[in-house]
């Protein structure tokens, strides 16, 4: 297996960024902007438990929407999100078998672990001998290169090869 370095898993994770912002703005404009401003527009303004609901639903996106993402995306098929599938890398367990959505929602909650050491939870993934992060660890999950067939060192450097 070709474990996938951390600038390449940080590319991947930048084009999940803009696509999950992208997405989230879409929502707040269908189901919550577009429905207030009609109502306002037609007389009718929001009181103040309106209002409240209207702010709670506003953040649900933020928190659920990356969690169901990223863990249908790597228990799926294609073992990783739209970003992985670009760069072409995928989410495994440790014998590269593809994970199931338990498991990818542990791996997704376990970034925690990565966020709370300032970071260096996911720098890890640079250095470790498996170019794991620390929540890649946590949930004994890899991330590799889809097609590894044929491949020599020379096609990725000494850094992303295993023997």
């Amino acid at each position: 297996m070709v474990y996938a370095g951390f600038w390449r898993r940080f590319a991947a994770y930048l084009i999940d960024s803009v696509i999950l912002f992208l997405g989230y703005v879409i929502v707040l404009f269908i189901f919550f902007y577009t429905p207030v401003q009609i109502s306002i527009a037609n007389g009718i303004h929001p009181d103040m438990n309106t209002s409240q609901l209207i702010a709670v639903l506003t953040f649900l996106p933020i928190y659920i929407g990356p969690w169901i993402y990223f863990a249908l995306m790597e228990s799926s098929n294609t073992q990783g999100t739209l970003g992985k599938m670009a760069l072409g890398i995928k989410v495994t367990d440790l014998e590269g078998g593809k994970i199931n959505f338990g498991l990818a929602t542990g791996r997704y909650f376990c970034k925690i672990f990565s966020i709370i050491t300032f970071g260096i939870g996911f720098i890890m993934a640079g250095f470790t001998e498996k170019k794991q992060a620390l929540h890649d660890m946590a949930a004994e999950c890899l991330v590799v290169l889809k097609s590894t067939d044929n491949m020599t060192t020379k096609d990725f450097g000494n850094s992303e090869i295993t023997q």
